[in-house]
């Protein structure tokens, strides 16, 4: 679809302002009677795209472009508004798709991450609820199993059961590296190469960090798996499909940022969280951990851990963190990115986060100070 930004006038746009009305986000009242305005993006109208992003941890730059355009879409659907049902080659999205998974996860039926996306897993849980409620098992959310979901009251309360159970598998997986399947989820590639500032791309750095990373992997005996080619570039939502058909453990998505002010600069991370209280607590914490051990070693500023639904993030089933490491558009992080010993530097520090993140806090060592070497001696001491 066409992005649409300020100043552009259309129908396309009398959509988005309408949608931002029945959201309570623009007041009805800004077109008065003028129909050309009706139909323009204005400043009013930004504002309230910006306000919208924020609260759905998108990315906030006022512009609706795809992801902005979905999730606006979904924010439109209540619970009770169409039948849900799972459908193969076109997955419902929407709030109400979130409502259902919440309310079956608040009466004890896993329905996965409460991320919008009716999949298998929601198929299931409900399925399974029908069957105990004595409705018709046909795994669709109508009318019936409506009335039925509003009635009953909650079996669990407080905390999230889904982001529990996450924590729950990170425990039971033990402190050992060895036999954790990880997917690497290097960005951009092919005719697509990211942000480009003279002879250097993200693509290619990005991946040259991701085969670095894959084979410290390898050698701890993880078994790391890369989601593209070096000339591929398959859409978010296959790369989300890939780790989970492949059962991972864990994805990795590495990109690099750019800005339009040259002065940015620093590494962030970002893990699966809505900005309204839903966040993946196991996410959030190896997301803070690659954060640290990335400023520790390399001295860059910290621009911090976000949530974010974007589709990597949201869409699979294991726990999911995409690190942005620095700004190819400031000189000094642009210097450090074309060092090969700065991308060693960085992909150590995200395999000690992903060790951290299963030690639990146990025989664990000051943020920085954790070497590869150290990695491979733990690793062998547990084998023994």
């Amino acid at each position: 679809m066409q992005v649409l930004r300020r100043g552009d006038v259309g129908p396309a746009v009398a959509e988005i302002r309408r949608t931002l009305v029945t959201l309570g986000l623009l007041s009805s009242d800004d077109a008065g009677n003028d129909p050309r305005r009706s139909q323009s993006f204005d400043a009013d109208t930004e504002h309230a795209v910006r306000t919208f992003q924020q609260r759905r941890g998108l990315i906030t730059d006022g512009l609706v472009g795809p992801a902005t355009y979905a999730s606006l879409r979904a924010a439109t659907y209540q619970l009770g508004d169409r039948p849900l049902s799972f459908v193969v080659s076109h997955p419902l999205s929407g709030d109400d798709v979130s409502m259902l998974q919440e309310r079956l996860l608040e009466l004890g039926y896993d329905a996965g991450r409460p991320n919008g996306l009716f999949g298998r897993q929601i198929e299931l849980a409900l399925r399974d609820f029908q069957r105990d409620y004595g409705l018709t098992v046909d795994g669709i959310c109508g009318a019936e199993t409506i009335r039925a979901l509003r009635q009953l009251k909650p079996k669990v309360r407080g905390g999230r059961p889904v982001f529990l159970r996450e924590q729950e598998q990170v425990r039971r997986a033990g402190p050992r590296l060895r036999g954790k399947r990880i997917v690497i989820d290097p960005g951009h590639g092919g005719r697509d190469r990211g942000v480009v500032v003279g002879s250097l791309s993200e693509a290619d750095l990005v991946w040259n960090l991701a085969s670095r990373l894959e084979g410290r992997m390898q050698a701890t005996g993880m078994e790391a798996l890369l989601s593209r080619g070096p000339n591929q570039c398959p859409p978010e939502s296959e790369r989300a499909r890939f780790a989970n058909d492949a059962g991972a453990d864990l994805i990795l998505s590495l990109h690099i940022d750019a800005n339009s002010s040259p002065h940015a600069r620093g590494v962030a991370s970002f893990h699966f969280g809505t900005g309204t209280g839903i966040t993946s607590t196991v996410g959030e914490t190896l997301a803070g951990f690659i954060q640290r051990e990335i400023v520790a070693r390399t001295g860059m500023p910290d621009c911090r851990s976000h949530p974010r639904t974007w589709d990597i993030l949201r869409s699979t089933r294991c726990t999911a963190v995409r690190v942005e490491v620095g700004y190819l558009t400031n000189a000094q992080d642009r210097a450090l990115l074309s060092d090969p010993e700065f991308r060693d530097t960085v992909a150590e520090a995200i395999l000690v986060a992903v060790k951290r993140l299963y030690l639990l806090g146990k025989n664990d060592q000051p943020t920085g100070t954790f070497t590869f070497g150290d990695l491979l001696r733990h690793e062998l001491a547990k084998a023994e």
